[in-house]
């Protein structure tokens, strides 16, 4: 029985050269197990890159051995490593990104022009485009990303999503008038009207989630979601319900209820993400940043924010490895100052350099820190629909899980 191929996950590689990436599968292999670069891996496969931690940070430290050699004119040459305190395994990855504010700025503009042309039809297809422009210059370990999705699934979702949510709120909208109904049913129908909306926030939410992560691969390997709707949407109702009757106090253990559920539940290929943290140890900081947000103007949520972020993904693992965020207060308020300042000097123009700013950012502060078997992660299919995409579009609702 053919072994898959350990690069792409490719189920049929009968040989020992991948039809599918034409890497030379033992040579890539023994790469993987011995961590020992070879020149004929095959045709335009790249070495899966690995970033050493600052020297200045023992928690990530990778300890280098002695003897390591020693390369005339550029960097020493990383010996064998022993894994630091924080980095079991030794290894620390981390995405880049190498697109360009120019570029998607032209994307942009003819997204915008064809959509005017259109009358707004192009939407979707532009929305396709700068997600498959934004996936395909991000790389992990020497290879990009790839986004799957078309314009026509999304123009079929959001269709649905009218069907589904747009005909019951205008019904509820009409009602009082049709029945020419009093001060009560005007409150029940706004009572129903926002029961419907705080339910399907939550279905978008799944639904724009699932999709966009069924759509997108690395190496060939698909991510997905495989979270029950009915049950995040008892978790969302519940949790807002909470929030208001204890005036936000609840805040913090609902961001991370929340959070945790859409992590516990997505997959790379066959690996599972986890997530093992509490919102009580949020609690503290919510306080704090409540107390001084007077005192400071409302500057003290940056320093939350940092604190929530980093908090999450240092308790989100992806099979051995866990995710590891250094995020600052200081850092995300200066560029929220400096994109504002950007998209209000050039009228929004530059909102496509504010976007490639804001990914670099993030792709900066956040790692991947201990032994990940990527050679054992295959792809499993998962189908998923599109309704929920077309309701997060509709509701303007994002993908903020924090």
């Amino acid at each position: 029985m053919a072994e898959p191929c350990p690069k792409c996950g490719y189920a049929e590689a009968e040989t020992d050269t991948c039809p599918r990436c034409r890497v030379s599968i033992s040579k890539y292999r023994l790469y993987l197990e011995s961590g020992i670069y070879h020149a004929s891996l095959g045709k335009g496969v790249r070495v899966p890159r690995t970033r050493p931690a600052p020297t200045s940070s023992p928690s990530r430290a990778q300890v280098t051995l002695p003897g390591a050699p020693f390369r005339p004119g550029g960097p020493p040459t990383p010996g064998p490593t022993l894994p630091g305190p924080g980095a079991a395994g030794g290894q620390v990855r981390q995405l880049s990104f190498h697109g360009s504010g120019g570029s998607l700025f032209g994307i942009q503009v003819v997204n915008m022009l064809l959509t005017v042309v259109t009358l707004g039809i192009y939407n979707f297809w532009g929305r396709v485009r700068v997600r498959r422009y934004l996936l395909s210059e991000t790389e992990f370990e020497g290879d990009r990303f790839a986004y799957h999705g078309t314009g026509k699934e999304l123009l079929i979702g959001f269709l649905k999503a009218v069907a589904v949510f747009g005909i019951p709120v205008l019904f509820l909208n009409f009602l009082p008038g049709l029945l020419r109904g009093g001060a009560a049913i005007t409150v029940v129908s706004t009572l129903l009207l926002y029961g419907l909306i705080l339910v399907f926030i939550p279905v978008a939410i799944v639904g724009a989630l699932r999709y966009r992560l069924s759509r997108t691969s690395w190496r060939g390997i698909r991510l997905s979601l495989r979270s029950p709707t009915l049950e995040f949407v008892k978790l969302f109702v519940i949790g807002s319900v909470l929030t208001v009757v204890t005036l936000g106090f609840y805040s913090p253990f609902f961001a991370a209820r929340r959070y945790g559920f859409l992590v516990s539940h997505a997959y790379f290929g066959n690996r599972k993400f986890d997530f093992d943290g509490q919102g009580r140890d949020l609690f503290r900081s919510y306080l704090l940043a409540l107390l001084l947000t007077l005192p400071t103007f409302g500057l003290c949520w940056f320093w939350y924010l940092a604190k929530k972020q980093n908090y999450l993904l240092d308790h989100t693992s992806l099979g051995g490895a866990r995710f590891r965020a250094a995020f600052t207060g200081g850092g995300l308020f200066l560029l929220f100052l400096t994109n504002m300042l950007l998209v209000i000097v050039t009228l929004s123009l530059a909102a496509a350099w504010v976007v490639v700013r804001t990914i670099r950012f993030t792709f900066e502060y956040v790692t991947l820190e201990g032994p990940l078997d990527l050679a054992a992660i295959v792809q499993e299919a998962q189908a998923a629909p599109v309704t929920g995409e077309g309701l997060a579009g509709f509701l303007d609702t994002d993908l903020d899980v924090g």
